[in-house]
């Protein structure tokens, strides 16, 4: 994939020329420009696949009117930005970017997120125009891997599952594929745990979506608690469709689902048809719950700041550091939907409320966790070593949630710098 992709980096100064040195050994491709003019005469002579903009100054709202106006520029997006400015990273990602690495990041993150954001290796170059808005907000493996993923199957018709906890984001997914799919029809949401007859035909079988053959998607939320006689009427629409595919027909309507339950074990209880289990198995994502990917919450918490202080009229706030941290900790049972609640909370009272988390888990509280005859360092290293296990031993991982070099966590725990 990385054999064939050529990067142009927009920046000035050391950084830049750390990245491309990096970015060299992994690409076809890499030329940099100190300013917008010239990166416009470079994407003039050059077919570049991907833009990676360093912003050591968080200047990004003046850099994309400069850049919208530029010809022969990529539309895919990569923004460095400050951890510290993660409410400039929302809007860059509002904004059109394909993806934002937030300072410090490792060299595999850097390839990592490239090569999602070019999918094929940057087989096919394009220009600006009609970029799509990322809807999944996040920096995390699983956010980044996600988002390409959609990327790639979103034009087609096929039946997807969408898997996780309630509150990780299933049905955000399921309008992501729909706006990025090209269809024109509606997004139809359909809660199967009240869904009844009469309206399961009207939307998944009669005209109001069959008028808008091959645009509209359906979707099937919390599907396992569809009763079984509404099953069978489903698995007969969806056999329709494959038959329409199969003679090359438009198929008149996209079907996703999710659930937070296993489905194959409500098949062994005979609770869910086996036949409809696999048309919809076919292609499954999982939404990842919120505490697997932790680093995530300072842009999620600086996106609803956004767009909650909007809809409610409220002044937006900046939460403290200490503050960020709290809410690292917590657990979150209720994923990035009981994050939100306490943004929201936060915003009405103008302060973090010190019963945010009442009555759920939060992480690290125990009075055993460490002796307390310890010194700081091994402290300090214990909690660096349950980081590391939380991270599932990926160091990369690790030393961004806390905020230390890859080189730093090798050094304090006498670990070689190779996983």
């Amino acid at each position: 994939m990385s054999q064939s992709t050529s990067i142009l980096l927009l920046g000035d100064g050391a950084e830049t020329s750390r990245l491309r040195q990096r970015l060299a050994r992994h690409f076809l491709t890499v030329e940099s420009a100190r300013t917008i003019d010239e990166s416009r005469e470079l994407g003039l002579r050059c077919r570049f696949h991907l833009l990676v903009v360093v912003d050591p100054e968080d200047r990004w709202s003046t850099l994309q009117a400069a850049l919208e106006e530029c010809e022969g520029l990529p539309s895919e997006i990569l923004l460095i930005a400050e951890k510290s400015r993660a409410e400039n990273a929302v809007e860059a990602l509002r904004g059109g970017v394909s993806d934002v690495l937030l300072r410090p990041f490792s060299t595999e993150d850097l390839v990592a997120t490239v090569n999602a954001i070019c999918g094929d290796g940057g087989s096919r170059p394009s220009t600006r125009a009609g970029k799509q808005q990322v809807s999944l907000v996040g920096n995390s493996g699983p956010i980044r891997e996600i988002r390409a993923i959609a990327g790639r199957i979103a034009p087609s018709s096929s039946t997807v599952l969408v898997e996780g906890e309630a509150g990780t984001g299933r049905k955000r997914l399921a309008r992501l594929l729909h706006e990025q799919s090209g269809r024109q029809g509606p997004f139809v949401p359909v809660d199967c745990s009240s869904v009844d007859a009469d309206r399961l035909e009207r939307e998944l079988l009669g005209q109001p979506v069959a008028a808008h053959a091959a645009t509209a998607t359906l979707f099937l939320g919390d599907i396992h608690h569809l009763p079984l006689d509404l099953q069978a009427e489903m698995l007969r629409s969806m056999e329709q469709n494959a038959l329409a595919a199969e003679r090359g027909a438009p198929v008149a309507t996209r079907i996703i689902a999710s659930t937070d339950t296993n489905l194959g074990d409500l098949v062994a209880r005979q609770r869910f048809r086996e036949d409809l289990y696999h048309r919809l198995n076919a292609l499954r994502i999982g939404m990842p719950p919120l505490r697997e990917r932790r680093e995530d919450i300072p842009l999620l918490v600086a996106n609803f700041v956004e767009s909650l202080s909007a809809e409610r009229g409220l002044s937006p706030l900046e939460l403290k550091p200490s503050e960020l941290d709290a809410l690292g900790m917590h657990d979150w049972p209720g994923n990035v939907q009981e994050l939100r609640s306490v943004v929201e909370q936060t915003l009405l009272r103008g302060r973090l409320p010190a019963d945010a988390f009442a009555g759920t888990a939060r992480r690290g509280r125990g009075s055993s966790d460490y002796p307390l005859d310890w010194t700081l360092e091994q402290v300090k290293r214990h909690h660096m070593t349950c980081v590391l296990e939380a991270c599932k031993g990926n160091k990369a991982a690790a030393a961004r949630r806390l905020d230390i070099s890859r080189k730093t966590l090798d050094r304090k725990l006498g670990t070689s710098g190779h996983e």
